[in-house]
């Protein structure tokens, strides 16, 4: 399989499997660590960048507002240019690329995604690059952020009211189904939260018992955006993000925690062929 591109993908078209990313330095091995003028040279893109967004996230987000008045799903392609600004902003300005296999993977209906989480990269890519309007699981207390918040709020994605506690879940269940039912995709991360590259948390089952309950496949992807976009860290390091998408798991007959378990399976496997130099005592059992 070929890498995709990195531009903008028109809401009625599949992305064609052609790239203008660069040889991924990522692949072979982490990029070398920035230091001396590297390291002062990448700070100073990475804050040029957050300049920008933050430039462009205000006229984006009253855009947002003034079209609220028209219909899903025109409203969502109108909005989410924000997000595909900010992937074209990261490699013009701090040199981030990106190459993904198995778009082919993608069904043509409703199915729930299930990335792996490294960096807020990914939050910004699915957005910007996926073929039909797709909606993250997000804390309602985001709708009070100015500009930002407001614009989260336009795009129908699923909020949920944590001050509910057990009920959170069945929040996502009626929303995601609501949300599937229109045809879009669902993101929910199985680890709930970001992990550095090499290591993992628990998976949870959220995601694949909302791909059950509403009887849609459930769909795997790996990637290796900490390798230049570390999480809660400053410096954007320019190389190119690897994306893997994993063949959908049917749910029909399946539990939830089987469902769960394949996705893990194959994210975790998929990742030790991505970033080996993140697994190296596995490597070295491997070569043995």
């Amino acid at each position: 399989m070929t890498p995709s591109p990195e531009g903008p993908v028109a809401p009625a078209a599949r992305p064609r499997d052609l790239s203008r990313a660069q040889p991924a330095a990522v692949a072979a091995g982490a990029p070398p660590p920035p230091v001396g003028i590297r390291k002062a040279w990448i700070a100073l893109r990475s804050a040029v960048y957050l300049l920008l967004l933050a430039v462009t996230v205000a006229p984006y987000s009253i855009f947002s507002l003034l079209c609220i008045v028209t219909r899903h799903p025109l409203r969502y392609w109108l909005i989410t240019g924000w997000p595909k600004t900010a992937l074209w902003l990261a490699r013009v300005v701090c040199g981030i690329r990106y190459e993904v296999t198995g778009w082919e993977n993608l069904p043509d209906g409703p199915a729930v995604l299930l990335p792996k989480h490294q960096s807020a990269w990914e939050t910004i890519w699915l957005i910007a690059s996926m073929p039909r309007p797709s909606s993250f699981v997000y804390k309602r207390e985001l709708h009070r952020i100015p500009f930002f918040g407001w614009g989260i709020a336009t795009l129908g994605m699923i909020s949920i009211d944590r001050a509910r506690g057990t009920d959170a879940f069945e929040q996502v269940v009626e929303q995601g189904q609501k949300r599937l039912a229109e045809g879009w995709y669902v993101i929910i991360f199985p680890e709930g939260t970001r992990t550095a590259p090499g290591t993992h948390t628990r998976y949870k089952t959220g995601g694949a018992r909302l791909a059950v309950r509403a009887g849609v496949p459930a769909v795997p992807i790996a990637l290796n955006s900490g390798e230049l976009w570390p999480r809660k860290a400053f410096l954007k390091i320019p190389g190119t993000i690897t994306v893997s998408i994993g063949e959908p798991v049917d749910t029909r007959g399946r539990s939830a925690g089987e469902v769960a378990r394949m996705t893990e399976r194959w994210i975790e496997t998929e990742m030790r062929r991505i970033a080996p130099h993140r697994y190296p005592q596995e490597s070295a059992a491997g070569n043995g």
